[in-house]
């Protein structure tokens, strides 16, 4: 079935870290969506111009008539800046979805999970992480976190609370720009497989760069490149 655009009116805008606001939105969709699906945004200018860009969805599909959208401002991003800077609550947009069938989790599917996410790719994980806490939390899952600095650490206080509270959820974070910082290799890879057995789903989300090196070293390490899905913007 084809998707449509519709209207859909933003509730609620926050800050999440210096570069990402938190965008939540009303939708009137007629069916559910599953966690890491993605959505499709167009802003058309007065002049009848249009940009489109999508954007994964933060939120557990247990809420289906409202979505949360992590939206990263991008330098010169017409279409994030105006998410950043312009957007208020009560403004509507238009919106198509909810869209993707192959970077999803459902309840069921096996277990345990890997989820791998770098910068702003964490936000289709965060999605399966929250419906995991409320549907199935008994599935052993860690999530592998690469971001520059602490400030830049999407849900941060989340994350840490999920691991502190949750027994079967492990989160391991890696800064790249911090003092003494480092970047996701074979031995991080080594560490999060030991911790949590062979995964039965992996799931990576980041910057094409990042998606390739880290499926390279996943498989390195063993893990069956048919169980590994991937989810990657450019840059």
């Amino acid at each position: 079935m084809a998707l449509t655009w519709q209207e859909a009116r933003i509730t609620a805008a926050a800050p999440e870290t210096p570069r990402v606001r938190r965008l939540t939105l009303a939708v009137g969709w007629s069916r559910p969506f599953r966690a890491g699906q993605h959505v499709d945004v167009r802003l058309t200018a007065p002049d009848g111009y249009q940009a489109q860009r999508s954007y994964s969805i933060a939120s557990a599909p247990t809420r289906p008539e409202s979505i949360d959208l992590l939206i990263e401002r991008l330098d010169d991003g017409e279409v994030s800046g105006f998410f950043s800077d312009v957007a208020e609550p009560g403004d509507a947009i238009e919106l198509r979805g909810p869209i993707g069938g192959a970077f999803v989790w459902d309840p069921g599917e096996g277990e345990p999970l890997l989820l791998v996410g770098g910068g702003s790719g964490v936000v289709p994980l965060l999605s399966m992480l929250r419906h995991r806490a409320e549907g199935a939390p008994d599935v052993p899952a860690l999530l592998l976190y690469s971001a520059r600095t602490s400030d830049e650490v999407i849900a941060r206080e989340e994350l840490m609370r999920r691991d502190a509270e949750e027994p079967g959820f492990r989160l391991m974070l890696t800064l790249t720009r911090a003092p003494g910082g480092r970047r996701i290799d074979a031995d991080t890879i080594g560490e999060a497989l030991a911790a949590l057995g062979s995964p039965a789903h992996t799931f990576v989300c980041g910057a094409n760069s990042f998606v390739s090196a880290m499926s390279d070293l996943l498989v390195d390490a063993g893990v069956p490149a048919k169980s590994i899905r991937t989810e990657r913007f450019g840059g």
